[in-house]
């Protein structure tokens, strides 16, 4: 796993997008002074540019790794401990690029032990959680796809359903329900995104939960409370286990 955690530093798209993050908080912090407003537009940019770096490089990683784990399965090593070395190398280093971007630049302006240092942590901790689902994800797709390509196009389309298309497909169904109560349908619907998951939690029961859109002023009545934060959470840490118990799974009886 040392291995794979040096090679993940090494790369020049981990630094660039720890250096895109930090400057992009920077700009922000410099024109809207650190309010709900820069976490809201923070928010925003983990949730596109996290799950399009899990998907898209966890799933290049492992075709990319794909000699190298064939010749290591030839050797005495437990594909269990394998497939955790290969996890691990993928998604440890996107989770914490993706935690100091985030952290740099309020670090910097003695904004993090502020009043809203929690929600900030809170902010890098929900982006380091998304690398490590939308990571597991990926395994599940290159591992289920031996073409390249294919798996490269899948891994774009998930990130373009669940980051661009989505919130359009939860107007589309609020439209067609009309006047009947939608609270059912979207929170099955919160439930299939993780991205729409980790906006709910940060952002209900702020000021900036208006901005949430449609869904969250739908669903702050009935999510706003401690229990519907705890059921959210509940399905986040859902997303985690569920996609690797199945990459571990497809892993372990996979014939490289």
């Amino acid at each position: 796993m040392l291995m794979a955690l040096r090679e993940a530093w090494r790369g020049k798209w981990l630094v660039g997008l720890t250096v895109a993050l930090a400057l992009a908080g920077e700009l922000l912090i410099r024109f809207s002074g650190g309010g709900s407003t820069t976490l809201v537009s923070l928010l925003d940019v983990a949730l596109i540019l996290t799950p399009l770096a899990g998907l898209v490089v966890g799933t290049m990683q492992v075709h990319n790794a794909r000699e190298v784990t064939e010749l290591l399965l030839a050797q005495p090593i437990r594909r269990n401990r394998l497939f955790a070395a290969l996890y691990l190398g993928a998604a440890l280093p996107l989770a914490a690029a993706m935690a100091i971007g985030l952290l740099t630049p309020f670090a910097w302006h003695g904004l993090l032990f502020g009043a809203g240092g929690p929600r900030l942590l809170a902010l890098a901790g929900a982006a380091a959680l998304l690398a490590l689902i939308t990571s597991a994800l990926a395994f599940v797709i290159a591992l289920r796809t031996d073409d390249r390509v294919r798996a490269l196009g899948v891994a774009i389309a998930a990130w373009l359903g669940a980051a661009v298309l989505w919130d359009g497909v939860i107007l589309l169904v609020a439209m067609i329900f009309g006047e009947r109560p939608i609270e059912a349908p979207l929170l099955m619907m919160l439930a299939l995104n993780p991205l729409d998951i980790a906006r709910v939690v940060l952002l209900l029961g702020t000021d900036a939960a208006a901005l949430l859109g449609y869904t969250g002023a739908t669903l702050q009545r009935a999510l706003g409370t401690s229990p519907g934060r705890m059921a959210l959470l509940a399905a986040l840490v859902a997303w985690t286990l569920l996609p690797l118990w199945v990459a571990r799974r497809t892993f372990a009886r996979k014939d490289f």
